[in-house]
């Protein structure tokens, strides 16, 4: 039986000036998630998001919330975001020198861990991992900044992640795509294996289709 494919809307790029409004069409659209990207200035140049904004977010939607740290030595903040008890936390492979006590310390505190992977990071890494995670994270851009263009190789990246995965037997691991997950992309991520795809400003918050038409859009590709 075939996954179901979620669809995740990337809030760092949604209108801050109107957030309740893109959050309440959100919840009229029916996304599956709202992700939640909290960068440090460190592991990427910039900064993104915060506590504050997770603490917002869950105030005014019972949308589920998945979190993408993008930080270094991220178990310096598991334990407080846990508190606000989003679905996932997804960490990076490469910002912790000891990846499977992160995802652990995650999973002990009944949220499900994601391993994020950037797209030069080999893939052979996540053989050591593979009891400790319950989604990979295929970044199909170089993390930090929103409207970047699709790293080609990364589509063979998810094709090989599902290989893996079903290889070895993981199966209902989520296989999660982030960086232009556009209308032209989506099809093509679809095909590869992606099971949740994270829409920022290439699909959900394009400008030239309001939130409801996007996601709309964005089934009908899923669907065909």
């Amino acid at each position: 039986m075939e996954k179901r494919i979620t669809i995740s809307a990337s809030l760092s790029c949604a209108n801050f000036r109107h957030l309740e409004n893109d959050i309440r069409q959100l919840e009229q659209s029916d996304v599956d998630y709202i992700h939640i990207d909290i960068m440090d200035g460190l592991f990427v140049p910039n900064f993104a998001l915060d506590f504050s904004i997770i603490e917002t977010v869950k105030s005014i939607t019972d949308i589920p919330v998945e979190c993408h740290l993008m930080i270094e030595n991220p178990e310096r903040y598991i334990e407080r975001l846990a508190g606000y008890a989003p679905e996932f936390i997804s960490i990076h492979y490469e910002a912790t020198h000891h990846v499977q006590r992160v995802l652990k310390l995650i999973q002990s505190l009944n949220v499900k861990a994601g391993i994020a992977f950037n797209p030069a990071t080999p893939l052979n890494n996540l053989n050591y991992i593979l009891e400790d995670i319950d989604m990979v994270v295929i970044m199909t851009v170089n993390p930090g900044f929103v409207g970047q263009k699709l790293i080609p190789v990364t589509l063979q990246k998810i094709m090989d992640t599902k290989k893996m995965l079903e290889s070895y037997g993981y199966n209902n691991v989520e296989i999660q795509v982030d960086g232009n997950v556009s209308f032209i992309n989506i099809p093509l991520m679809v095909n590869a294996g992606a099971t949740m795809l994270v829409g920022g400003t290439s699909s959900i918050f394009d400008k030239q289709y309001t939130i409801t038409e996007a996601v709309l859009k964005i089934r009908k590709l899923i669907n065909n």
